[in-house]
């Protein structure tokens, strides 16, 4: 289905019963970055799946403000209204897990619990920022003048997805098929309004999250292990685990693994009962 909020429209699928999950992508990614997951945890939550903005079929608004981490999250908390859901477990991978962070810090009462894979609470540091504006804002200008093709092929060939070569062959282009799928516009505007370099830190919110969080990093992703570290000595009810032999994108490297550890941890919370609803498009 689409929903329109605040201005905007977005594409949402929901599918399942139980209490609410909601599902946020990465960068270049789309709502069916959860599809392999969707038949498994459908049985236990009400899945939400959101193409954010800038990608897949939601809309892609001309300027680069209406991305910024604020506006989208005040997004979401107008989504979950629409969905008559007062609060929602949130699972985001990395820009979707810098957005879920976001969501926790201005719309805590909105959070059942927090998984987060690969992600972080934004750069503390205010020149770490204005470098990484910098590199992102001239991502997206080659974005604009090469286009998505050019851009996607030499998007998988940097450092961060280097274990990702080891994927078969039929997963590589399943995620180049939904990489491809998105515009131009979409995600050179998405790097300059909500890459990280523009967005808040976060890092002094996170010591007031009341909620469970758990953080999923890879073990050969030695950055965001670094920084799970660090976000789970600040928060008071964090879990951080870390799984072998695997890069950035551990749902992808690791389904199995990862889809039983996200249920694990979600199914051993005390959740309250929910919405319930099929598969809506």
């Amino acid at each position: 289905m689409r929903l329109t909020v605040r201005g905007v429209t977005y594409r949402v699928e929901t599918v399942g019963h139980g209490p609410p999950l909601l599902l946020l992508h990465g960068f270049t990614g789309s709502r069916t970055t959860w599809y392999p997951f969707a038949a498994k945890w459908a049985a236990h939550f009400r899945l939400i799946m959101v193409d954010l903005l800038g990608h897949g079929e939601s809309d892609a608004p001309a300027d680069p403000q209406r991305y910024a981490v604020e506006e989208s999250a005040a997004d979401l908390s107008a989504l979950l209204d629409r969905l008559a859901i007062d609060s929602a477990h949130v699972l985001g991978y990395s820009m979707g897990g810098r957005l879920a962070v976001s969501v926790a810090a201005l719309y805590p009462d909105r959070l059942r619990s927090l998984v987060l894979e690969s992600s972080s609470p934004g750069l503390a540091d205010p020149e770490a920022r204005r470098n990484r504006k910098e590199l992102d804002d001239a991502l997206a200008e080659g974005i604009e003048e090469k286009g998505i093709p050019a851009f996607v092929q030499r998007w998988e060939t940097i450092p961060l997805f280097a274990s990702q070569r080891q994927l078969p062959c039929e997963v590589k282009e399943r995620q180049r098929a939904e990489r491809l799928r998105n515009r131009p516009e979409g995600l050179a505007n998405s790097l300059r309004g909500m890459g990280t370099g523009v967005q808040p830190s976060w890092w002094t919110h996170l010591s007031s999250f009341s909620f469970p969080v758990l953080l999923i990093t890879g073990e050969w992703d030695e950055k965001f292990c670094r920084i799970a570290e660090s976000m789970a000595k600040q928060l008071p009810r964090a879990e951080h685990r870390v799984v072998p032999r695997v890069g950035h994108a551990v749902h992808l490297e690791q389904p199995d693994l990862f889809g039983t550890m996200v249920m694990d941890f979600l199914q051993g919370l005390d959740v309250s009962s929910a919405n319930e609803g099929g598969w809506s498009q």
